[in-house]
């Protein structure tokens, strides 16, 4: 593993998909590329002590190609790497809202 956890874990998905999912205890993040479920999980649980991981689930997203209209070129939005966490029964909400 990384040696800071927020290496590992990028950011938090900010989407009204992600957002249907909290009242089950499913959060989804934007991960390092080269992470795997095991430093995904230590890092969730090194940020946020009190909170027990049950699953991860990871998805690969390739980067969709624009197109220019004025100057008729593409250009391609970055790849990245997904991760769904789930939460154990009767966790916290992490992000305390």
């Amino acid at each position: 593993m990384a040696n800071d956890p927020r290496d590992v874990i990028i950011r938090p998905v900010v989407s009204e998909k992600s957002y249907a999912n909290f009242d089950e205890a499913v959060y989804t993040f934007v991960v390092a590329a080269g992470s795997n479920k095991i430093e995904i999980r230590q890092a969730i649980e090194a940020i946020w002590p009190d909170v027990r991981v049950r699953s991860v689930n990871t998805l690969n997203r390739k980067g969709k190609v624009k197109r220019s209209r004025r100057v008729r070129a593409t250009s391609k939005k970055p790849d990245s790497k997904r991760a769904i966490v789930t939460l154990a029964e009767g966790q916290i909400d992490i992000f305390g809202s």
